[in-house]
């Protein structure tokens, strides 16, 4: 997939595989009774019913390699709302509300003052997702973990649950040909990338931590690379209760636009149309590294950290629902029956089975 990536240190194609070798082994699990799972494996939130019309979603994940510049920077204050983030915004992309996150905190020594520091952005982002932090772990392990510097190492990941009625899920189903493809602003790298991004910066690139390249307009690289990672919920649940009907929900993470991809296989195709502005830092990162733009649209979300697909007769009244909580919030593309394709085709981008455009 991506051969900056790859350099610096992530092997994507063997990441996958080594999804599928956990999912072939988990997928055998046998149980006294019929399963509970309402989703298929691989979509951004796993569904158990758990009553006639009741299910519960839950998600997953951590906040990653982003850790590194907090502790080499010194913030620790923001990274718990990247936690919040990835995973609440994870539940409602299929239609849920979240409720709870807990946390778990892996640490390489307990100190008081920088827990409280962490929690602190794990506070806001609650507030911001309206959901409750009821719990969590804390681990020391001074074994396992090594900090950047030493010993103030941690890692920091949640898991997020909601609820949803079964009758109202949101898998990407509904989408047909046509759809508008509603894009939502992103802050910039959110919480995906940092391995590369670190490198073509500050490696490759040449910069420090406190530099204010002319690219980031005043911002230092350490204010940009630290940006929190939008937290979608409000807006995207005012939307599932405004009556617009909702075909599919996607979280631009990891893989970019590609994300779209998990929502219909190779039923559709997503051309992207009118890609919504691109923040300044992924511009330093493709030029410090030298990373080709297929590659940055592959791996970064590009500027656009969600998506809502719904009617084209819809799409006006979404977008304003949409814009009232995160303005810049715009119409980006039109669902297409290019099957298994993304494309942006004002950029000559082609990613999926599909023929490329002429």
């Amino acid at each position: 997939m991506s051969d900056a990536y790859a350099a610096a240190g992530v092997d994507t194609g063997r990441a996958d595989a080594g999804v599928g070798a956990l999912v072939s082994v988990l997928k055998t699990i046998e149980l006294d009774r019929p399963s509970a799972s309402v989703l298929p494996s691989g979509h951004y939130a796993s569904v158990l019913r758990v009553a006639e019309n009741l299910g519960i979603a839950f998600s997953t994940d951590g906040v990653g390699s982003k850790l590194v510049l907090a502790e080499q920077a010194d913030r620790l204050e923001t990274v718990g709302i990247d936690c919040v983030a990835m995973n609440v915004n994870d539940i409602v992309c299929v239609g849920a509300e979240p409720i709870a996150l807990v946390d778990y905190l892996a640490v390489e020594q307990a100190d008081p003052t920088a827990l409280a520091r962490i929690a602190q952005g794990l506070k806001i982002g609650a507030q911001a997702a309206n959901i409750e932090i009821p719990g969590g772990e804390l681990a020391v392990l001074p074994e396992l973990i090594r900090g950047h510097p030493s010993p103030h190492g941690f890692d920091l990941c949640g898991t997020a649950f909601g609820t949803v009625a079964l009758d109202a899920i949101v898998t990407g189903a509904e989408a047909r040909p046509g759809c508008a493809i509603v894009g939502l602003p992103a802050s910039g790298c959110h919480s995906n990338g940092y391995t590369l991004a670190r490198r073509a910066v500050l490696e490759q690139g040449g910069h420090r931590l406190d530099d204010t390249p002319v690219e980031l307009a005043g911002a230092s690289v350490v204010d940009a690379l630290l940006e929190p990672t939008v937290i979608y919920v409000r807006g995207i649940v005012a939307l599932l209760r405004s009556g617009v009907p909702v075909c599919a929900l996607a979280h631009i993470t990891g893989g970019g636009l590609t994300n779209l991809q998990r929502l219909a296989g190779d039923r559709l195709g997503w051309r992207i149309e009118r890609p919504l502005p691109v923040p300044p830092i992924f511009d330093l990162i493709a030029r410090g590294g030298n990373v080709p733009a297929a590659e940055m649209w592959e791996v970064f979300n590009m500027g656009c950290g969600f998506v809502a697909v719904v009617p084209e007769a819809r799409a006006d009244e979404a977008v304003a629902l949409l814009r009232a909580f995160h303005p810049g919030t715009a119409r980006v593309g039109t669902v297409t029956d290019e099957r298994g394709t993304v494309t942006v085709p004002s950029l000559g981008l082609h990613y999926g089975k599909g023929p490329a455009d002429p």
